[in-house]
Protein backbone atom coordinates (compact mmCIF):
# COMPACT_ATOMS: atom_id res chain seq x y z
CA UNK A 1 0.00 0.00 0.00
CA UNK A 2 0.92 3.45 -0.56
CA UNK A 3 1.06 5.60 1.95
CA UNK A 4 -1.44 7.85 0.31
CA UNK A 5 -3.97 5.22 2.24
CA UNK A 6 -2.78 7.38 5.38
CA UNK A 7 -3.70 10.98 3.95
CA UNK A 8 -5.94 12.91 5.68
CA UNK A 9 -7.94 13.87 2.28
CA UNK A 10 -9.31 10.70 2.30
CA UNK A 11 -10.88 10.68 5.94
CA UNK A 12 -12.32 14.19 4.27
CA UNK A 13 -14.11 12.66 1.36
CA UNK A 14 -17.70 14.17 0.97
CA UNK A 15 -20.77 11.91 -0.58
CA UNK A 16 -22.64 14.00 -2.11
CA UNK A 17 -24.04 13.26 -5.22
CA UNK A 18 -27.41 15.22 -5.85
CA UNK A 19 -30.51 12.93 -5.44
CA UNK A 20 -31.56 11.31 -8.20
CA UNK A 21 -34.83 9.69 -9.90
CA UNK A 22 -33.18 5.72 -10.05
CA UNK A 23 -35.20 3.05 -11.62
CA UNK A 24 -32.96 -1.06 -11.48
CA UNK A 25 -34.47 -3.58 -13.70
CA UNK A 26 -34.24 -6.76 -12.14
CA UNK A 27 -34.79 -5.14 -8.48
CA UNK A 28 -35.54 -8.62 -6.89
CA UNK A 29 -31.74 -9.87 -6.77
CA UNK A 30 -29.51 -10.05 -3.38
CA UNK A 31 -27.59 -7.23 -4.01
CA UNK A 32 -29.94 -5.43 -6.03
CA UNK A 33 -32.81 -5.14 -3.78
CA UNK A 34 -30.37 -4.63 -1.02
CA UNK A 35 -28.76 -1.45 -3.59
CA UNK A 36 -32.56 -0.17 -4.21
CA UNK A 37 -32.85 -0.13 -0.26
CA UNK A 38 -30.06 1.76 0.20
CA UNK A 39 -30.58 4.68 -2.37
CA UNK A 40 -34.03 5.05 -0.69
CA UNK A 41 -32.91 5.13 2.57
CA UNK A 42 -30.37 8.43 0.72
CA UNK A 43 -33.07 10.20 -0.40
CA UNK A 44 -33.04 9.04 -3.82
CA UNK A 45 -36.94 8.15 -5.72
CA UNK A 46 -36.29 4.34 -6.55
CA UNK A 47 -38.84 2.51 -8.83
CA UNK A 48 -37.47 -0.90 -10.33
CA UNK A 49 -39.24 -3.67 -11.92
CA UNK A 50 -38.60 -7.76 -11.90
CA UNK A 51 -40.48 -10.77 -13.51
CA UNK A 52 -40.10 -12.69 -10.42
CA UNK A 53 -39.04 -11.35 -6.38
CA UNK A 54 -39.03 -14.14 -4.01
CA UNK A 55 -38.44 -13.54 -0.03
CA UNK A 56 -36.60 -11.69 1.84
CA UNK A 57 -36.46 -9.59 -1.50
CA UNK A 58 -40.20 -9.08 -1.61
CA UNK A 59 -41.27 -8.78 2.28
CA UNK A 60 -37.90 -6.01 2.70
CA UNK A 61 -39.53 -4.21 -0.74
CA UNK A 62 -42.43 -4.01 0.26
CA UNK A 63 -41.85 -2.55 3.81
CA UNK A 64 -40.25 0.47 2.19
CA UNK A 65 -42.94 0.99 -1.11
CA UNK A 66 -40.24 -0.29 -3.32
CA UNK A 67 -42.05 -3.62 -4.55
CA UNK A 68 -43.36 -2.88 -7.93
CA UNK A 69 -46.89 -3.46 -8.49
CA UNK A 70 -47.14 -6.33 -10.42
CA UNK A 71 -44.23 -8.46 -11.53
CA UNK A 72 -42.81 -8.13 -15.19
CA UNK A 73 -41.13 -5.87 -17.81
CA UNK A 74 -43.07 -2.71 -18.76
CA UNK A 75 -41.05 -0.01 -20.86
CA UNK A 76 -43.84 2.26 -19.60
CA UNK A 77 -41.85 2.66 -16.68
CA UNK A 78 -38.77 4.01 -17.88
CA UNK A 79 -39.48 7.40 -19.30
CA UNK A 80 -37.30 10.89 -19.70
CA UNK A 81 -37.59 12.03 -15.82
CA UNK A 82 -35.32 9.12 -14.50
CA UNK A 83 -31.80 10.14 -14.30
CA UNK A 84 -29.98 6.59 -14.39
CA UNK A 85 -31.16 2.92 -14.17
CA UNK A 86 -29.34 0.40 -13.06
CA UNK A 87 -28.62 -2.81 -14.79
CA UNK A 88 -29.22 -6.30 -12.38
CA UNK A 89 -27.81 -9.90 -14.33
CA UNK A 90 -30.68 -11.53 -14.11
CA UNK A 91 -32.36 -9.37 -16.98
CA UNK A 92 -31.25 -10.23 -21.01
CA UNK A 93 -29.92 -7.98 -23.42
CA UNK A 94 -33.18 -7.26 -24.86
CA UNK A 95 -34.96 -6.87 -21.85
CA UNK A 96 -37.82 -4.12 -22.80
CA UNK A 97 -37.29 -1.79 -20.48
CA UNK A 98 -33.38 -1.96 -20.89
CA UNK A 99 -34.21 -1.09 -24.66
CA UNK A 100 -36.54 2.09 -23.77
CA UNK A 101 -33.63 3.12 -21.48
CA UNK A 102 -30.82 3.14 -24.25
CA UNK A 103 -33.36 4.32 -27.10
CA UNK A 104 -34.39 7.27 -24.79
CA UNK A 105 -30.73 8.12 -23.60
CA UNK A 106 -30.51 7.62 -20.01
CA UNK A 107 -27.55 6.83 -18.28
CA UNK A 108 -27.18 3.01 -17.88
CA UNK A 109 -24.91 1.42 -15.27
CA UNK A 110 -24.87 -1.99 -14.02
CA UNK A 111 -24.39 -2.28 -10.11
CA UNK A 112 -20.70 -3.17 -10.41
CA UNK A 113 -20.30 -0.07 -12.49
CA UNK A 114 -22.35 2.09 -9.89
CA UNK A 115 -20.79 1.47 -7.02
CA UNK A 116 -17.50 2.00 -8.72
CA UNK A 117 -19.31 5.72 -9.58
CA UNK A 118 -19.53 6.00 -6.05
CA UNK A 119 -16.18 4.84 -4.20
CA UNK A 120 -13.77 5.99 -6.76
CA UNK A 121 -12.08 8.59 -4.48
CA UNK A 122 -11.97 6.14 -1.32
CA UNK A 123 -9.74 3.29 -1.12
CA UNK A 124 -11.60 0.22 -2.63
CA UNK A 125 -10.87 -3.56 -0.79
CA UNK A 126 -11.56 -6.16 -3.02
CA UNK A 127 -12.22 -9.80 -1.48
CA UNK A 128 -12.43 -12.11 -4.97
CA UNK A 129 -11.98 -16.18 -4.69
CA UNK A 130 -13.57 -19.16 -6.13
CA UNK A 131 -14.84 -19.91 -2.45
CA UNK A 132 -14.83 -18.39 0.80
CA UNK A 133 -15.51 -14.03 -0.47
CA UNK A 134 -18.58 -13.83 1.93
CA UNK A 135 -17.13 -15.51 5.06
CA UNK A 136 -13.56 -13.52 4.44
CA UNK A 137 -15.85 -10.06 3.73
CA UNK A 138 -17.80 -10.60 6.42
CA UNK A 139 -14.58 -11.18 8.83
CA UNK A 140 -12.86 -7.84 7.17
CA UNK A 141 -15.83 -5.98 7.75
CA UNK A 142 -16.73 -6.91 11.49
CA UNK A 143 -13.12 -6.74 12.37
CA UNK A 144 -13.17 -2.75 10.96
CA UNK A 145 -16.49 -1.76 12.78
CA UNK A 146 -14.92 -2.96 15.65
CA UNK A 147 -12.01 -0.86 15.23
CA UNK A 148 -14.05 2.21 15.20
CA UNK A 149 -13.70 2.40 11.36
CA UNK A 150 -16.23 4.01 8.78
CA UNK A 151 -16.24 2.04 5.45
CA UNK A 152 -18.94 1.75 2.90
CA UNK A 153 -19.40 -2.03 1.36
CA UNK A 154 -21.24 -4.47 -0.80
CA UNK A 155 -21.33 -8.38 0.52
CA UNK A 156 -23.39 -11.26 -0.85
CA UNK A 157 -25.06 -12.40 2.59
CA UNK A 158 -27.15 -10.78 5.14
CA UNK A 159 -24.66 -10.08 8.08
CA UNK A 160 -25.61 -9.91 11.92
CA UNK A 161 -25.47 -6.34 12.67
CA UNK A 162 -25.48 -4.76 9.34
CA UNK A 163 -28.73 -3.31 8.12
CA UNK A 164 -28.45 -3.84 4.28
CA UNK A 165 -25.96 -5.74 2.11
CA UNK A 166 -24.71 -2.75 0.45
CA UNK A 167 -23.82 0.68 1.60
CA UNK A 168 -23.12 4.08 0.54
CA UNK A 169 -22.36 6.86 2.06
CA UNK A 170 -19.05 9.31 3.54
CA UNK A 171 -16.86 6.86 4.81
CA UNK A 172 -13.16 6.71 3.77
CA UNK A 173 -12.94 2.89 2.40
CA UNK A 174 -15.08 1.02 0.67
CA UNK A 175 -15.31 -3.02 0.97
CA UNK A 176 -16.47 -4.89 -1.72
CA UNK A 177 -17.23 -8.97 -2.07
CA UNK A 178 -15.83 -9.49 -5.61
CA UNK A 179 -17.61 -11.53 -7.59
CA UNK A 180 -16.40 -13.09 -10.99
CA UNK A 181 -19.61 -13.53 -12.57
CA UNK A 182 -20.12 -11.00 -15.78
CA UNK A 183 -20.94 -7.72 -14.38
CA UNK A 184 -24.48 -7.01 -16.83
CA UNK A 185 -26.28 -8.53 -19.75
CA UNK A 186 -24.39 -5.84 -21.58
CA UNK A 187 -21.00 -6.06 -19.76
CA UNK A 188 -19.76 -8.94 -19.94
CA UNK A 189 -16.56 -8.57 -17.87
CA UNK A 190 -16.46 -9.99 -13.96
CA UNK A 191 -18.19 -7.50 -11.48
CA UNK A 192 -14.86 -7.49 -9.84
CA UNK A 193 -13.10 -5.84 -12.91
CA UNK A 194 -15.25 -2.87 -12.48
CA UNK A 195 -13.77 -1.83 -8.81
CA UNK A 196 -10.13 -1.28 -9.46
CA UNK A 197 -8.96 -2.04 -5.60
CA UNK A 198 -6.16 -0.84 -3.98
CA UNK A 199 -5.90 -3.87 -1.72
CA UNK A 200 -7.19 -7.51 -3.32
CA UNK A 201 -7.49 -10.94 -1.21
CA UNK A 202 -7.76 -13.84 -3.44
CA UNK A 203 -8.77 -16.77 -1.33
CA UNK A 204 -8.37 -19.58 -4.28
CA UNK A 205 -9.41 -20.32 -7.95
CA UNK A 206 -11.02 -24.13 -8.53
CA UNK A 207 -13.00 -23.33 -12.12
CA UNK A 208 -16.85 -22.44 -11.56
CA UNK A 209 -19.70 -21.02 -14.02
CA UNK A 210 -19.26 -23.11 -17.19
CA UNK A 211 -22.06 -21.35 -18.46
CA UNK A 212 -19.66 -18.39 -18.91
CA UNK A 213 -16.38 -19.34 -18.61
CA UNK A 214 -16.34 -22.17 -21.08
CA UNK A 215 -12.74 -23.78 -19.78
CA UNK A 216 -10.45 -23.88 -17.30
CA UNK A 217 -8.16 -21.33 -18.71
CA UNK A 218 -11.01 -18.72 -19.28
CA UNK A 219 -11.83 -18.67 -15.94
CA UNK A 220 -8.33 -18.41 -14.61
CA UNK A 221 -7.52 -15.34 -16.95
CA UNK A 222 -10.10 -12.94 -14.63
CA UNK A 223 -7.95 -13.41 -11.75
CA UNK A 224 -5.17 -12.97 -13.83
CA UNK A 225 -6.89 -9.39 -14.82
CA UNK A 226 -7.59 -8.89 -11.46
CA UNK A 227 -4.00 -8.97 -10.66
CA UNK A 228 -2.66 -7.41 -12.99
CA UNK A 229 -5.46 -4.05 -12.06
CA UNK A 230 -4.35 -4.60 -8.67
CA UNK A 231 -1.33 -4.36 -8.61
CA UNK A 232 -0.89 -0.90 -10.33
CA UNK A 233 -2.03 0.95 -7.76
CA UNK A 234 -2.00 -1.66 -4.37
CA UNK A 235 -1.27 -4.96 -2.95
CA UNK A 236 -2.82 -8.61 -3.46
CA UNK A 237 -3.01 -10.66 -0.63
CA UNK A 238 -3.28 -14.17 -1.62
CA UNK A 239 -3.90 -17.72 -0.58
CA UNK A 240 -0.41 -19.27 -0.58
CA UNK A 241 -1.17 -23.13 -0.64
CA UNK A 242 -3.30 -22.67 -4.07
CA UNK A 243 -0.73 -23.72 -6.50
CA UNK A 244 -2.22 -21.84 -9.35
CA UNK A 245 -2.66 -18.71 -7.51
CA UNK A 246 0.85 -18.90 -6.71
CA UNK A 247 1.99 -18.99 -9.77
CA UNK A 248 0.31 -16.08 -11.25
CA UNK A 249 1.58 -13.78 -8.56
CA UNK A 250 5.25 -15.43 -8.80
CA UNK A 251 4.93 -15.18 -13.02
CA UNK A 252 4.84 -11.04 -12.19
CA UNK A 253 7.79 -11.30 -9.96
CA UNK A 254 5.18 -10.04 -7.35
CA UNK A 255 5.29 -11.50 -4.17
CA UNK A 256 2.17 -9.69 -2.56
CA UNK A 257 1.06 -10.97 1.01
CA UNK A 258 0.73 -14.58 1.03
CA UNK A 259 -1.44 -16.63 3.58
CA UNK A 260 -2.18 -20.04 5.09
CA UNK A 261 -4.48 -20.77 7.73
CA UNK A 262 -4.09 -18.01 10.93
CA UNK A 263 -2.92 -20.84 13.59
CA UNK A 264 -5.57 -22.68 15.78
CA UNK A 265 -6.58 -25.45 17.72
CA UNK A 266 -10.30 -26.93 18.35
CA UNK A 267 -10.93 -28.97 21.69
CA UNK A 268 -14.18 -30.15 22.96
CA UNK A 269 -15.95 -28.30 20.49
CA UNK A 270 -14.23 -24.91 21.17
CA UNK A 271 -11.99 -23.42 18.56
CA UNK A 272 -8.78 -20.94 19.50
CA UNK A 273 -6.68 -18.57 17.50
CA UNK A 274 -3.03 -18.71 18.39
CA UNK A 275 -1.46 -15.87 18.36
CA UNK A 276 1.85 -14.38 19.73
CA UNK A 277 1.63 -18.25 21.67
CA UNK A 278 -1.50 -17.05 23.53
CA UNK A 279 -5.11 -18.80 22.83
CA UNK A 280 -8.32 -16.74 21.99
CA UNK A 281 -11.37 -18.58 21.26
CA UNK A 282 -13.53 -17.58 18.17
CA UNK A 283 -17.06 -18.62 17.62
CA UNK A 284 -16.64 -20.21 14.00
CA UNK A 285 -14.58 -24.02 12.84
CA UNK A 286 -12.82 -25.51 9.60
CA UNK A 287 -9.72 -25.25 8.66
CA UNK A 288 -10.63 -23.15 5.80
CA UNK A 289 -12.36 -20.18 7.89
CA UNK A 290 -9.05 -19.91 9.96
CA UNK A 291 -7.55 -19.25 6.13
CA UNK A 292 -10.51 -16.77 5.80
CA UNK A 293 -9.21 -14.92 8.90
CA UNK A 294 -5.82 -14.32 7.95
CA UNK A 295 -6.59 -13.17 4.77
CA UNK A 296 -8.72 -10.62 6.77
CA UNK A 297 -6.05 -9.86 9.24
CA UNK A 298 -3.65 -8.98 7.05
CA UNK A 299 -6.19 -6.30 4.70
CA UNK A 300 -7.43 -4.92 8.06
CA UNK A 301 -3.64 -4.46 9.33
CA UNK A 302 -3.06 -2.62 5.68
CA UNK A 303 -5.73 -0.12 6.63
CA UNK A 304 -4.45 0.52 9.62
CA UNK A 305 -6.18 -1.91 12.70
CA UNK A 306 -4.11 -2.55 15.35
CA UNK A 307 -3.27 -6.11 16.13
CA UNK A 308 -5.09 -5.81 20.03
CA UNK A 309 -7.72 -4.39 17.70
CA UNK A 310 -7.96 -7.59 15.80
CA UNK A 311 -7.98 -9.66 18.91
CA UNK A 312 -11.19 -7.40 20.21
CA UNK A 313 -12.72 -8.05 16.69
CA UNK A 314 -12.45 -11.82 16.82
CA UNK A 315 -13.66 -12.56 20.88
CA UNK A 316 -17.43 -11.91 19.01
CA UNK A 317 -17.32 -12.64 15.06
CA UNK A 318 -20.65 -14.04 13.54
CA UNK A 319 -20.52 -15.75 10.99
CA UNK A 320 -23.06 -14.35 7.91
CA UNK A 321 -26.39 -16.09 6.90
CA UNK A 322 -26.15 -19.83 5.76
CA UNK A 323 -22.23 -20.30 6.05
CA UNK A 324 -22.24 -23.23 8.58
CA UNK A 325 -24.91 -21.96 9.98
CA UNK A 326 -26.26 -23.93 12.99
CA UNK A 327 -30.17 -23.93 12.71
CA UNK A 328 -30.64 -26.27 15.75
CA UNK A 329 -28.41 -27.90 18.25
CA UNK A 330 -29.53 -30.34 21.37
CA UNK A 331 -27.63 -32.71 22.70
CA UNK A 332 -28.27 -35.49 20.58
CA UNK A 333 -28.41 -33.55 17.60
CA UNK A 334 -26.62 -30.55 15.39
CA UNK A 335 -28.45 -29.08 12.07
CA UNK A 336 -26.13 -26.59 9.98
CA UNK A 337 -27.37 -24.97 6.75
CA UNK A 338 -24.42 -24.02 4.49
CA UNK A 339 -24.50 -22.73 1.19
CA UNK A 340 -22.04 -24.66 -0.27
CA UNK A 341 -22.37 -25.54 -3.99
CA UNK A 342 -19.25 -25.38 -5.87
CA UNK A 343 -16.91 -27.93 -5.90
CA UNK A 344 -14.29 -26.48 -3.75
CA UNK A 345 -16.96 -24.89 -0.94
CA UNK A 346 -18.84 -28.78 -0.36
CA UNK A 347 -15.59 -30.09 0.21
CA UNK A 348 -13.96 -27.77 2.42
CA UNK A 349 -17.54 -27.66 4.01
CA UNK A 350 -17.74 -31.19 4.96
CA UNK A 351 -13.94 -31.44 5.50
CA UNK A 352 -14.82 -28.36 8.46
CA UNK A 353 -17.53 -30.36 10.10
CA UNK A 354 -15.91 -33.53 10.13
CA UNK A 355 -12.86 -32.37 11.99
CA UNK A 356 -15.04 -30.51 14.24
CA UNK A 357 -17.60 -33.58 15.00
CA UNK A 358 -15.20 -36.36 15.77
CA UNK A 359 -16.49 -39.55 16.12
CA UNK A 360 -19.94 -38.47 15.79
CA UNK A 361 -22.02 -39.82 12.35
CA UNK A 362 -23.00 -36.95 9.74
CA UNK A 363 -25.40 -36.93 6.93
CA UNK A 364 -24.55 -34.57 4.72
CA UNK A 365 -27.17 -33.39 2.05
CA UNK A 366 -26.03 -31.58 -0.85
CA UNK A 367 -28.43 -29.91 -3.79
CA UNK A 368 -27.37 -29.85 -7.21
CA UNK A 369 -29.29 -26.77 -8.17
CA UNK A 370 -26.46 -24.33 -10.07
CA UNK A 371 -25.50 -24.58 -13.96
CA UNK A 372 -22.44 -25.76 -12.94
CA UNK A 373 -23.46 -28.64 -11.47
CA UNK A 374 -26.34 -29.68 -13.36
CA UNK A 375 -23.93 -29.74 -16.43
CA UNK A 376 -22.43 -33.34 -17.59
CA UNK A 377 -19.29 -31.82 -18.64
CA UNK A 378 -18.39 -30.13 -15.28
CA UNK A 379 -19.74 -32.53 -12.24
CA UNK A 380 -16.52 -34.56 -12.56
CA UNK A 381 -14.87 -31.22 -10.06
CA UNK A 382 -17.29 -32.99 -7.30
CA UNK A 383 -15.09 -36.12 -7.40
CA UNK A 384 -14.89 -36.93 -3.80
CA UNK A 385 -16.25 -34.12 -2.18
CA UNK A 386 -18.75 -36.34 -0.24
CA UNK A 387 -16.41 -38.83 0.92
CA UNK A 388 -15.73 -37.78 5.06
CA UNK A 389 -19.76 -37.93 5.25
CA UNK A 390 -20.82 -41.13 6.95
CA UNK A 391 -24.06 -41.09 5.07
CA UNK A 392 -23.98 -39.38 1.54
CA UNK A 393 -27.27 -37.48 0.01
CA UNK A 394 -27.83 -35.70 -3.27
CA UNK A 395 -31.07 -33.80 -3.85
CA UNK A 396 -30.99 -33.72 -7.97
CA UNK A 397 -34.63 -32.34 -9.17
CA UNK A 398 -35.10 -33.10 -12.92
CA UNK A 399 -37.09 -30.31 -13.20
CA UNK A 400 -34.63 -27.80 -12.26
CA UNK A 401 -32.87 -29.27 -15.06
CA UNK A 402 -35.87 -28.73 -17.64
CA UNK A 403 -35.68 -24.82 -16.52
CA UNK A 404 -32.06 -24.22 -16.70
CA UNK A 405 -32.71 -25.80 -20.51
CA UNK A 406 -29.90 -28.24 -19.87
CA UNK A 407 -30.16 -31.83 -20.02
CA UNK A 408 -31.38 -34.80 -17.40
CA UNK A 409 -28.07 -36.45 -16.14
CA UNK A 410 -28.48 -40.19 -15.38
CA UNK A 411 -28.07 -41.53 -11.42
CA UNK A 412 -25.27 -43.64 -12.72
CA UNK A 413 -23.37 -40.63 -14.44
CA UNK A 414 -23.57 -38.65 -10.84
CA UNK A 415 -22.33 -41.39 -8.80
CA UNK A 416 -19.47 -41.94 -11.35
CA UNK A 417 -18.94 -38.03 -11.02
CA UNK A 418 -18.53 -38.04 -7.74
CA UNK A 419 -16.24 -41.20 -6.95
CA UNK A 420 -18.37 -42.14 -4.49
CA UNK A 421 -21.07 -45.43 -5.48
CA UNK A 422 -22.29 -45.37 -1.91
CA UNK A 423 -24.24 -41.72 -2.42
CA UNK A 424 -27.91 -41.71 -2.24
CA UNK A 425 -30.07 -39.95 -4.97
CA UNK A 426 -33.09 -38.35 -4.22
CA UNK A 427 -35.15 -36.80 -7.51
CA UNK A 428 -38.16 -35.36 -6.17
CA UNK A 429 -38.96 -32.92 -3.57
CA UNK A 430 -41.75 -35.66 -1.83
CA UNK A 431 -38.83 -37.90 -1.47
CA UNK A 432 -36.62 -35.57 0.29
CA UNK A 433 -39.25 -34.32 2.63
CA UNK A 434 -39.53 -38.05 3.75
CA UNK A 435 -36.04 -38.22 3.94
CA UNK A 436 -36.24 -35.44 6.25
CA UNK A 437 -38.82 -36.98 8.62
CA UNK A 438 -36.74 -39.67 9.22
CA UNK A 439 -33.50 -37.74 9.62
CA UNK A 440 -35.77 -35.54 12.77
CA UNK A 441 -35.00 -38.71 15.15
CA UNK A 442 -31.64 -39.65 13.96
CA UNK A 443 -28.60 -38.39 16.51
CA UNK A 444 -25.78 -37.01 15.49
CA UNK A 445 -24.93 -34.16 12.96
CA UNK A 446 -26.99 -33.29 9.91
CA UNK A 447 -24.82 -30.97 7.18
CA UNK A 448 -27.52 -29.44 4.53
CA UNK A 449 -25.79 -27.72 1.52
CA UNK A 450 -27.28 -25.74 -1.39
CA UNK A 451 -27.12 -22.74 -3.17
CA UNK A 452 -31.44 -23.51 -3.68
CA UNK A 453 -34.02 -23.57 -1.77
CA UNK A 454 -34.33 -27.58 -1.23
CA UNK A 455 -37.54 -28.02 -3.57
CA UNK A 456 -39.15 -25.16 -1.61
CA UNK A 457 -38.94 -27.12 1.61
CA UNK A 458 -38.86 -25.07 4.57
CA UNK A 459 -35.80 -26.28 6.14
CA UNK A 460 -36.05 -23.49 9.28
CA UNK A 461 -39.85 -24.25 9.80
CA UNK A 462 -39.01 -28.29 10.09
CA UNK A 463 -39.16 -29.18 13.87
CA UNK A 464 -36.21 -31.17 14.85
CA UNK A 465 -36.34 -31.89 17.95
Amino acid sequence: MSSRARQPIWINYVYNFSLMNIHLIAIGGAIMHNLALELADNGHNVTGSDDQIFEPALSRLKAKNLLPSENGWYPERVHSGLDLVILGMHARADNPELQKALALGITVRSFPEFMYDMTKDKIRVVIAGSHGKTTTTSMLMHILRSAGLDFDYLVGAQLEGFNNMVRISNAPIAVFEGDEYTASPLDLRPKFLHYRPHISIITGIAWDHINVFETHEKYIRQFELLIEDTLERGKVIYFSKDTQLADLMQQRGESGLPYVEMPYVCETGQCSVIFHDKRYPVHFFGAHNFQNLQAAYYAASLLGVTDDQFLSAINNMPGPARRLEIIHQSDFKTVYYDFAHAPSKVEATVKAVREFHPGQKITGIFEMHTFSSLNPQFIQQYAHTLDDLDEAIIFYDPDTVRKKHLQDIPTDQILKAFKNENIKIIQTTEGLRERLKLLINQKGVLLLMTSGNFGGINIRGIDWE
